[in-house]
């Protein structure tokens, strides 16, 4: 091996970290990546999936930190992963999931407000090995829609926004299908519900009135037929006094 060989190959690898380093455009060779637009209903939830890139070599503690900011890019953050912040219109609805080992991680919001519809930015913190802390964030950001709350149609649940219930009906091919019933005839059947319970009860108290005047009259009778054997017992006595002999009232004297 040659001299001039031999010195070629100790020099490739100082050639190759410098193309490496001119490679590596501060302009250019980094960026965030999240969806343009979202939507979800009010009272459900969403995830924002985000990826970032970057060219430059980190420290050995690259302190990463994730932020989001709503509304414009100059927005306010709403949270923070090594603050730890939350903002207040966000608290206990809001996480971030970060993937180990790779660029990338999910933002959830639960228990969506219709307030919630707002664009949102992700905004990635990190320390590198010579070039200090470098910060970048998304321009378009996501545009987050939150539409009204959907109706569900399973047996024994509830949505925020109605409550539904499911009755057997025949289709014309002859099979059983699950039909949602609506509210205003949800309505009707506990009125008619309450109108017969009113009904059965009036039958039941009218009954029992008709009953009770039956005893009331039957008594009436018995006591006015009493009265009757009473009266015709003494009417019967007076008779008798009077067809009893009677002694005379007066008697004559010896002359």
């Amino acid at each position: 091996m040659g001299p001039s060989l031999l010195l070629s190959l100790l020099l490739l690898p100082a050639s190759l970290q410098a193309d490496s380093s001119k490679e590596c455009s501060p302009n250019a060779n980094f960026g965030i990546n999240q969806p343009e637009s979202l939507s979800a209903p009010e009272g459900g939830s969403t995830c924002i999936f985000f990826s970032y890139f970057h060219c430059w070599e980190l420290a050995k503690d690259p302190r990463l930190s994730i932020a989001i900011k709503r509304r414009d890019f100059h927005g306010e953050v709403i949270y923070n992963s090594t603050q730890r912040f939350i903002h207040k219109d966000y608290k206990n609805r809001i996480s971030l999931d970060l993937s180990q080992g790779q660029n990338s991680g999910t933002l959830c919001i639960q228990n969506l407000r219709k307030e919630d519809e707002n664009r949102y930015f992700c905004r990635v913190q990190v320390e590198t090995l010579r070039d200090g802390k470098k910060v970048w964030q998304s321009i378009p950001g996501t545009k987050l829609t939150i539409t009204d709350a959907v109706q569900a149609t399973t047996k024994g649940t509830t949505t925020a926004a109605t409550i539904t219930a499911d009755l057997n009906v025949v289709e014309d091919n002859g099979s059983s299908a699950s039909s949602p019933l609506s509210v205003g005839a949800a309505v009707g059947v506990a009125l008619a519900g309450v109108v017969l319970i009113i009904a059965v009860l009036g039958l039941i108290v009218f009954l029992r009135w008709k009953r009770s005047k039956g005893l009331q009259t039957k008594a009436r009778t018995v006591a006015r037929e009493s009265v009757q054997n009473t009266e015709e017992k003494y009417e019967n006595i007076g008779i008798t006094d009077d067809l009893t002999p009677q002694g005379p009232r007066a008697s004559l004297c010896p002359g």
